[in-house]
């Protein structure tokens, strides 16, 4: 019986190539329009074209008349793969416009297999023959045979042409699925061990989790492996957790637990998350204990607020799922009339969730504490957490100051032990407070100023218990200086307690100390021990002058001054001499003339200029209320040299002012010229109009318009137009035509001076112009009035070098001709008026 089956199954398959035959033998009709073409063919049957133009013309010809010419022609030609593509995609296409299915025309799809094969005896290295083959498999149920196709297709292709085969394999493989699609991608993944993504894939929609769990390990540790979907290590790490805690039944053959603790030491910004899928996977496979031991490990390890967060909510909500689940049995036990759940377990279970409640605050401080040991504050708060629990704050204290590494507290660390002091003072332990600052004090802080403040709280805290000489003890061996000479304050290499003794803030509160209960001398000697170790600042000078004048010690505070000036020098002297001298003059007034002048000669010796009005005001003062008023003048005379150059003129005006009041105004005349000459233009011309002015007062019409005169050399009309409008005034009031015109002719003259500094007009062009923008006026009127020949750029160029050659001796006539300056405050008078 099997020999027979076998027979029938060779001639069955033997017979249809002779079917083909039989069918094209008996569809040859060879008409009189072919005649010339077999006549070609007959003469050329290897020629290719003929064969092509003969398949053109039967184009239109019944589609077995087309088979039978492409039967020939692939006979002449087997090796043709023109030929032999268009025989079979015609083929192909006949099969598929009939839409025929395998199991109705199973012949007919057996006959195109039939000329693939004959096709590939010569052309099995044409990927595109296989392909189609294979395409025209694939749409068959014939899974064997496909797969069959598909090993001899990557058998006979050279390896470079696999990849195509590939596509479609892997395509039709994961589209049978079973262990065909595993077996075929086994094979492909030691052509491209790189696509194991695409088996994992393939392996979970199949629900192989174990077998896709143990392939993404591999590729995990496998340093040298890259996603060809661009996913990063830890992506490829969440899919085998996601795997793992999704199906924890199905994964055996991979340590579960192992495998996510690594993870969790080796991806620690995904810690929280880690934790959760390790203590899901226990809660999937009932282990309710379990899980509860990792998240306890977890909110007790983890790093940061957001890990734990993640953390402790899942926690929370895994208990609260826990109790309901109680609850709810508990009740369908009840309502069945069945023994309900143990009530001492419920309990117990819901005030285990209100202690993890409670505990919160707690565990969330404890992770920013190992974030950052050394961080004053969040001890500092846990302390505060733990409340009226003595015991607890005790031992957190201790705890904290043990913990903290001094240089790297993050935060007062003196303030911790201050506090920890505070709290046995607050209890009224005053033995144990003792004994806990006498322990700060022996800690190497960051800076000087954190140890003396914890011996200024230690002696605070004797003066609150009215403990006063404990507290003076306390700041006399705070401030016992070191047995090494030549310490600097800000040495950081030596420790603390060997610089404290150069502390300003430890000394400032020995001193207050003394002041308020100690006695003159002992506070005397403070001040003197601060003025030696040369630490006092300004404040302190003050404070100790200040002290010794309370207690009636005036010339020793005179003597404090002086040595702070000394000390010290300018800027910081000129503020210690002003107290020193008005505390001098207040007490002696006049009666120790002598000595308060050589005080005053000693602060103005080597006094900045910009310090030197105030001390000269003072000295003056001093002459005119004790003195004599030539010293006075004196001193201000000497003053308008010694001040800068910004107060000069003020302290001209306040020495003309005096001068007048004790000597009369016309002893102010030889002031009034020296300010003119030695102030700058701006200040000059106000000095100018005012000595004017007083001229003018004393009838002095000629010395007034001299000065005006004198003062217009450095009077721009275009700028100080006051300056000349008050000339104008004055010439109007006391003058004549005579004198009106030579105003004008000075103030032309003067303008022709001006204009010719280029610098200078570029200057107040700007200048002018910027104001005519502000004014919203025609700034091109504006730049016009300061040319000399009116409007346009000819007539600036043309009256400049008008005005040079006048400054140069070369033309004698009058500059008022035929460029004479634009003056809008000009009166209208003739010229030739002048010859009269």
């Amino acid at each position: 019986m099997p020999g027979e089956k076998k027979a029938a199954a060779k001639s069955k398959k033997s017979a249809a190539p002779q079917a083909m035959e039989v069918f094209l033998e008996d569809s040859i009709n060879i008409s009189d329009k072919d005649v010339a073409f077999e006549e070609d063919l007959l003469r050329n049957p290897y020629s290719l074209r003929h064969w092509q133009r003969y398949l053109e013309h039967h184009a239109t010809s019944p589609i077995a008349q087309q088979f039978v010419v492409y039967e020939r022609a692939v006979k002449e030609l087997p090796g043709s793969y023109k030929l032999w593509k268009a025989y079979l995609d015609q083929r192909k296409q006949h099969l598929t416009k009939r839409n025929l299915p395998y199991v109705k025309a199973q012949e007919e799809w057996e006959s195109v297999d039939d000329c693939y094969e004959r096709a590939l005896v010569l052309l099995h290295k044409m990927p595109r023959i296989w392909i189609d083959y294979l395409q025209h498999l694939i749409a068959t149920p014939r899974i064997t045979k496909t797969r069959r196709v598909f090993d001899k297709a990557l058998r006979a292709l050279p390896i470079t042409q696999h990849i195509r085969i590939w596509h479609l394999y892997l395509a039709w493989a994961k589209k049978i699925g079973g262990e065909t699609a595993l077996k075929v991608y086994k094979r492909y993944l030691k052509l491209e061990p790189n696509h194991g993504e695409d088996y994992v894939d393939l392996l979970v929609s199949m629900e192989r989790y174990d077998e896709a769990a143990s392939r993404l390990c591999k590729m995990i540790n496998n340093e040298q492996f890259q996603s060809m979907h661009g996913k990063s290590h830890y992506q490829l790490w969440r899919q085998l957790c996601d795997i793992i805690c999704s199906h924890p039944k199905d994964v055996k053959s991979i340590p579960i637990e192992n495998i996510i603790r690594s993870g969790i030491r080796r991806f620690t910004d995904q810690t929280g998350r880690l934790w959760n899928d390790l203590a899901k996977y226990w809660i999937l496979l009932n282990h309710f204990e379990k899980a509860r031991d990792v998240y306890e490990e977890a909110i007790t390890s983890v790093m940061t607020v957001r890990d734990f967060t993640q953390v402790f909510d899942t926690y929370a909500e895994f208990e609260e799922s826990v109790i309901s689940a109680k609850m709810e049995a508990a009740e369908a036990a009840e309502a069945a009339g069945e023994e309900g759940v143990d009530q001492m377990e419920l309990d117990m279970r819901l005030m285990r969730l209100e202690r993890l409640m409670e505990r919160r605050p707690f565990l969330v401080n404890e992770v920013l504490l190992r974030q950052n040991p050394n961080s004053v504050h969040e001890w500092q708060k846990r302390v505060e957490l733990w409340g009226d629990n003595a015991q607890k704050v005790v031992d957190t204290y201790t705890q904290a100051v043990t913990t903290i590494h001094p240089k790297k507290a993050d935060g007062k660390f003196n303030g911790l032990w201050i506090n920890f002091a505070k709290f046995y003072e607050d209890g009224n332990d005053l033995i144990s407070a003792r004994t806990i600052f006498e322990k700060a004090t022996k800690v190497n802080y960051k800076t000087v100023n954190d140890l003396a403040d914890v011996w200024c709280e230690y002696a605070e805290m004797e003066v609150r218990h009215e403990n006063y000489d404990a507290a003076l003890q306390v700041m006399a061996r705070a401030t016992i200086p070191s047995k090494q000479k030549n310490i600097a304050f800000h040495d950081e290499t030596l420790p603390v307690q060997i610089r404290v003794y150069k502390s300003l803030r430890l000394w400032s509160f020995y001193v207050d100390l003394e002041e308020s209960v100690g006695t003159v001398d002992s506070t005397k000697a403070v001040y003197d021990k601060i003025m030696e170790l040369k630490i006092a600042n300004p404040q302190i000078i003050v404070n100790f002058a200040n002290f010794l004048e309370e207690n009636k010690f005036f010339e020793d505070s005179y003597k404090v001054y002086e040595r702070g000036i000394d000390l010290f020098g300018y800027p910081i002297a000129f503020e210690l001499w002003n107290i020193y001298l008005l505390k001098f003059i207040e007490r002696y007034g006049g009666t120790k003339l002598e000595r308060a002048r050589d005080l005053f000669e000693q602060a103005v010796e080597k006094v900045p200029a910009k310090h030197a009005k105030p001390l000269y005001l003072m000295y003056g003062n001093l002459e005119e209320t004790h003195g004599l008023a030539r010293h006075a003048m004196s001193i201000y005379d000497r003053a308008t040299k010694a001040v800068s150059a910004e107060d000069r003129a003020d302290m001209y005006h306040f020495y003309i002012a005096k001068a007048a009041t004790m000597f009369g105004v016309t002893s102010t005349r030889e002031i009034y010229e020296r300010a003119i000459e030695v102030l700058q233009d701006k200040d000059a011309r106000i000095m100018c109009m005012r000595y004017a002015d007083m001229e003018r007062k004393l009838g002095e019409i000629d010395r007034a318009r001299g000065i005006y005169a004198h003062g217009s050399q450095f009077c721009d009309p275009r700028i100080t137009q006051d300056y000349w409008q008050t000339w104008n005034d004055f010439e109007v009031q006391h003058g004549n035509e005579d004198t009106f015109k030579e105003m004008l002719r000075i103030k032309r003259s003067v303008q022709v001076k001006f204009n010719t500094d280029v610098s200078y007009i570029t200057a107040q062009m700007l200048q002018t112009q910027e104001k005519a923008k502000a004014a919203g006026g025609d700034a091109m009127q504006t730049l016009d009035r300061m040319t000399i020949g009116g409007p346009g750029e000819m007539a600036f160029v043309k009256s400049t070098a008008h005005s040079v050659k006048q400054t140069h001796g070369e033309a004698a006539e009058e500059p008022a001709a035929p460029v004479a300056p634009v003056n809008p405050d000009e009166i209208a008078i003739d010229d030739d008026d002048e010859d009269i």
